[in-house]
């Protein structure tokens, strides 16, 4: 390796880590502010939180290393073109692609290393955090009660939904709904009330959910089979409702227990491929027998026999003409003639059972569809995911050629212009990624389209400016604007005269 190649990259790599390390840092204290309310003051082990946000790093790489490429790029060739540098490596015959070489070379090398950092060790992260805190919501069940959603008590055999968690530990808890289940996971009963409370202790395995002003309503079982068309219930308003929950299971917690729950994100190439071909077939198979089913109920697109005269050429026989005086023209032309075929009172009874008929197929091809819906976001969410481990590892080298040659043309280095340049192109570069990407779950554009969309606009943009800083051209040429004016006012005055 020559002299300058070990200069150019050794300058690149200082601007690299140290960027990488300062963006990380950045983004992990938004991590924490996120993640705040579930990880402040619930008595948690700061090893614990440790892990948490340990875990975290690799999924923050995808976000971090993009801009870091981009920002140590610009940062690099701003200082060399500010400082004559570049212009002497020009002077000495050395064009921007050969200055590049060195960087290239490391830049496809760092591209490599990222997909296998997003085939490998993204998912299990991804799997840590999962186990991680779904571990810490068994030890501290405070923490696995969220605002405004139902969280699932496991070894309660209990839904819990509250609006707000306030107090010391989020012990108060307001507008609380709670939902029992039977010991064949039907939701029998519903506990609605105002405000409710925690009250536990550390040397017991009881937590009391104490619940003030509110309605208790229960669905009975039928005591004999002749009661079945009845629903027998029990409902109750009380101003104290006290249960008592047993945490045995919970606080007997392996923290570093694995459960084999997976989503896209927890998955490498092999595995996504292998499920997006399944989702893919269960999907057709859902669609097809719904299809079936709805034929079968409106009673069209039935299939059809075959004609008399196909019929008899296959079987090679005769054909049976029917004579001329036999034959009449059909009466029945319109779904009106049908109709009329049938006295007043059927009549009433078959548009009333045709009404009810198309509305039940509408319930239900509606009912359908918003599952369908389900199935399809996840088979687009595997999609996105297999196609963004690939778009992650080329972006880099994308984003390399688009803030390489930017740093030429600018020429300015330091921390000022070049990170303003640089969070300008990495947002617009991110949030193309975030909307492509959720108009591709909702099946809106292709999810393949959803997961390249922000790297196939940055593609361009890295060859225009790698040809302008190769030319030693500006950022914007008004040149040639200027040039095809005046030419047209000549053209005008020539006219003119």
């Amino acid at each position: 390796m020559r002299i300058l190649d070990r200069y150019i990259l050794s300058r690149f790599l200082f601007n690299f880590f140290s960027s990488f390390v300062i963006l990380m840092f950045i983004f992990i204290f938004q991590t924490i502010w996120l993640f705040i309310d579930d990880l402040a003051g619930k008595g948690l082990d700061i090893i614990i939180i440790g892990k948490f946000l340990f875990y975290l790093m690799p999924n923050l790489t995808e976000k971090v290393l993009p801009l870091t490429v981009l920002l140590s790029s610009i940062l690099t060739f701003g200082n060399l073109a500010e400082n004559y540098e570049f212009a002497a490596m020009k002077a000495s015959g050395i064009s921007l692609q050969r200055a590049m070489l060195s960087l290239i070379v490391f830049i496809v090398f760092l591209g490599v290393v990222t997909f296998y950092f997003a085939n490998d060790v993204i998912p299990a992260s991804e799997q840590k955090i999962y186990n991680l805190r779904r571990n810490i919501a068994k030890v501290k069940p405070a923490v696995a009660i969220v605002e405004g959603v139902f969280s699932d008590f496991e070894g309660a055999d209990m839904n819990i939904k509250v609006d707000r968690k306030y107090g010391e530990n989020d012990r108060f808890l307001e507008n609380v709904t709670i939902h029992l289940k039977t010991k064949t996971k039907v939701n029998s009963t519903v506990i609605k009330a105002k405000t409710g409370e925690l009250k536990s202790s550390e040397t017991s395995d009881i937590l009391q959910l104490v619940l003030y002003d509110g309605h208790y309503y229960r669905d009975l079982e039928r005591s004999t089979t002749k009661g079945k068309n009845k629903y027998p219930f029990a409902n109750a308003d009380f101003e104290t409702y006290t249960m008592n929950i047993d945490l045995s299971e919970f606080n007997n917690v392996d923290m570093e227990e694995e459960r084999d729950i997976s989503t896209e994100k927890m998955k490498n190439v092999s595995r996504l491929r292998t499920d997006i071909d399944s989702l893919n077939q269960e999907n057709l198979r859902i669609v097809g027998a719904f299809s079936k089913n709805i034929q079968t109920r409106v009673g069209a697109f039935a299939g059809h026999r075959k004609d008399s005269i196909r019929r008899a050429k296959e079987k090679k026989q005769p054909l049976v003409k029917t004579p001329k005086d036999t034959l009449f023209k059909d009466s029945v032309k319109t779904v009106r003639d049908v109709i009329n075929l049938f006295p007043e009172w059927q009549k009433v009874q078959l548009i009333a059972s045709a009404s009810t008929n198309m509305t039940n197929i509408v319930t239900s091809v509606q009912g359908k569809k918003t599952e369908l819906g389900k199935r399809y976001e996840i088979h687009n969410r595997h999609i996105l995911a297999l196609h963004k481990k690939f778009a992650l590892a080329l972006s880099c080298i994308i984003l390399f050629f688009v803030g390489a040659p930017l740093g030429a043309i600018i020429r300015k280095g330091g921390i000022g212009l070049p990170m303003v340049i640089a969070i300008i192109l990495f947002l617009t570069y991110y949030f193309i990624g975030v909307f492509a990407e959720n108009y591709a779950k909702k099946n809106e554009i292709h999810p393949i389209l959803g997961a390249w969309l922000s790297t196939l606009i940055m593609l361009p943009l890295s060859i225009v400016l790698t040809k302008r800083a190769t030319a030693d051209r500006g950022l914007m040429n008004f040149d040639g604007i200027t040039e095809f004016f005046q030419k047209v006012f000549k053209k005008k005055k020539s006219i003119t005269t």
